[in-house]
């Protein structure tokens, strides 16, 4: 990050797609993508994804309460996404930088209780010593009362909703504030499994 720019915000995006195991499976993916509120983010949806840009915590609200419309029907519901903030060329959406701190979704999030199993990676690019970052967001997340289990490529979370997602949205902070150079972190959620924890 330059130093003229550290103190702005970089813009994030995240692709993220939505699995809902059951017949219904398109209206309730179209359902929840047109029940959030995405106002204070770039968001567009192609024939595989959906794709948000913005301020970090718009991003996760956006994203969190289109999960979460699906996930409280009880069907089995599966999230998988890709965030990156420092990506180069990534300029769309410059304009929902300036949005202010107030949370669009938070009304359809706060009351929904939902546990989920979930597992994240996270690529710090750009740096020689990857590893001990990466470390510490996985320990980091302990701290946000979810069960951390360490595997192969991927790490597991098994915990609420509201838990898993604020430890993931910190992990993506933590890595901007740090000044990583460019941050990916690949992310699958999975709610009302029939082969739950």
């Amino acid at each position: 990050m330059s130093e003229e720019n550290q103190d702005q915000p970089r813009i994030a995006g995240v692709s993220f797609s939505l699995y809902p195991m059951c017949d219904n499976f398109a209206d309730l993916i179209l359902t929840a993508i047109k029940k959030v509120d995405s106002s204070k983010v770039w968001m567009k949806t192609d024939r595989v994804s959906t794709i948000v840009r913005g301020r970090i915590p718009h991003i996760f609200d956006v994203t969190q309460a289109a999960f979460l419309e699906i996930a409280k029907t009880g069907e089995h519901v599966v999230y998988s996404a890709t965030f990156s903030v420092g990506c180069p060329g990534d300029t769309e959406g410059h304009a929902y930088m300036d949005s202010d701190d107030v949370l669009m979704n938070q009304d359809l999030i706060k009351s929904v209780e939902q546990d989920l199993s979930a597992k994240f990676a996270l690529y710090p690019m750009g740096g020689g010593n990857y590893m001990d970052p990466i470390y510490e967001q996985i320990e980091a997340m302990k701290g946000h009362g979810v069960d951390v289990e360490l595997t192969h490529y991927e790490t597991m979370l098994d915990g609420p909703a509201q838990n898993i997602f604020k430890g993931l949205q910190s992990v993506l902070q933590a890595m901007e504030e740090a000044g990583s150079p460019h941050t990916v972190m690949t992310v699958t959620l999975s709610a009302n499994s029939p082969s739950a924890k």
